[in-house]
């Protein structure tokens, strides 16, 4: 009978191994705790929330939200502990933390083809298939067997990310495309300030509340500095770097003050970042003070800037679409570690994992509805920019087809798509 090693007993670990192990396929799940910490647990519980006891929004017209209710239609063991343990929270699914992964972690020990082995992993048996579910805060040991199986220093450590907003809510009547010196790419939408616009957002932004982070020293990388402390170096810093004017006047901005640029960052086109705009701004603020950039004013962030520990492979060029690494189809990788944010989103990837796992081994050939939020997921860190790859959370400006009047109308279409693929599948 084939064995599956499940590395890391978190979220998309728990979610895997359950997946498995309920259709018959024996699992070994190495949890390295309580042996040895991560400095970011206070439990031995499996399927600990680090941070957040909020699985975000219950609503089917929220990306989250969908993708929540698309693995509750696969038999989510995350979704099942979350609906059991649920707490008041509006139109949120928050959970009672302990309660949510003590019920995980007791029906994970109680599922007779699960075998849970308290141990780091450093090696892997050529042999053997892994599902390697670490998470961001995969042990040194494991991330330098992975440098080295994959031959390259393939493991990024982001300290700062900058802000994703939805194309639709630029406004194109203050904000152009335009390539900088007209060079040829007009992918780029330019925002311009005027002088007293960029002294007002300045100001705001050398004064805006941090995030606090944790585990963190401070010994910024010039690559990926924070734009406000990039700012607090001078007040003319931003106009010389990532805010410069120059070659991108027009017309109707024959001398612009500064501007800011936006890159396109998905295959669709839907979404664009902040260049430049790595951050440390709590939410709220980058939400208050990225909306004063003129053409910004009624943005909609798909994903706000973040600073922290974050350990991802490069998946576009690393992984196939079942998320085995293109060079050993016995290693696989799912949740934060292939490149999803998010506690949901990490869950959905192992189950996406253990599904395309159960299909290998029981020589099953039917592809994952491609009209799904999970799909989406799936398609973008596996197809993405590699020279660009940050990690992504569910939102609908990776999903085809979907605007802001359909919204609905499409989660109903995926929804019925995952339940007449779980009939096909025989689940």
């Amino acid at each position: 009978m084939i064995k599956i090693n499940i590395v890391g007993g978190g979220l998309a670990g728990c979610e895997a191994a359950n997946f498995l192990a309920n259709h018959n396929i024996k699992v070994k799940l190495y949890e390295m705790r309580p042996l040895k910490n991560t400095g970011a647990h206070h439990t031995d519980f499996l399927g600990e929330l680090v941070c957040s006891n909020s699985l975000k929004s219950k609503s089917l017209d929220n990306a989250c939200g969908l993708l929540k209710e698309e693995i509750k239609n696969l038999d989510s063991i995350i979704m099942e502990s979350a609906l059991k343990n649920e707490v008041p929270s509006g139109n949120a699914l928050s959970v009672d933390r302990d309660n949510f992964a003590k019920y995980i972690t007791d029906k994970i020990k109680n599922n007779k083809n699960i075998e849970i082995i308290n141990q780091e992993i450093e090696n892997f048996n050529e042999n053997e298939i892994y599902l390697i579910c670490t998470g961001p805060l995969t042990s040194d040991k494991l991330v330098n067997k992975i440098k080295e199986i994959t031959k390259q220093d393939n493991l990024f450590f982001f300290d700062a990310s900058a802000p994703l907003i939805l194309k639709d809510s630029i406004n194109m009547n203050i904000a152009y495309k335009k390539a900088r010196y007209d060079q040829g790419d007009d992918s780029y939408i330019n925002c311009p300030f005027t002088k007293e616009e960029y002294l007002n957002f300045y100001n705001k932004l050398i004064n805006a509340k941090l995030a606090m982070i944790h585990n963190f020293d401070k010994n910024y990388f010039e690559g990926c500095m924070p734009i406000e402390v990039l700012a607090k170096r001078g007040i003319d810093t931003l106009r010389y770097g990532p805010l410069k004017p120059k070659g991108l006047e027009t017309e109707k901005y024959p001398k612009p003050y500064a501007v800011v640029q936006l890159r396109q960052d998905n295959l669709l086109g839907d979404l664009y970042n902040l260049v430049g705009f790595q951050t440390n701004l709590t939410y709220g603020e980058q939400k208050r003070v990225f909306s004063m950039i003129p053409g910004l004013e009624n943005a909609e962030f798909v994903r706000y800037g973040l600073m922290h520990r974050n350990t991802y492979i490069n998946s576009p060029i690393l992984l196939n679409e079942d998320l085995s690494l293109k060079t050993n189809q016995n290693l696989i990788f799912a949740g934060q570690l292939a490149g999803v944010e998010g506690y949901v989103e990490s869950a959905a990837c192992g189950l996406y994992a253990a599904i395309k796992l159960y299909q290998k081994i029981n020589n099953i050939d039917l592809s994952f509805p491609k009209n799904t939020m999970l799909y989406s997921l799936i398609f973008y860190i596996t197809n993405g920019n590699g020279k660009n790859f940050s990690p992504m959370n569910a939102n609908f400006g990776i999903m085809y087809g979907v605007n802001k009047k359909n919204k609905l109308e499409k989660a109903n279409e995926s929804i019925n798509s995952i339940k007449e693929f779980k009939k096909e599948l025989n689940l």
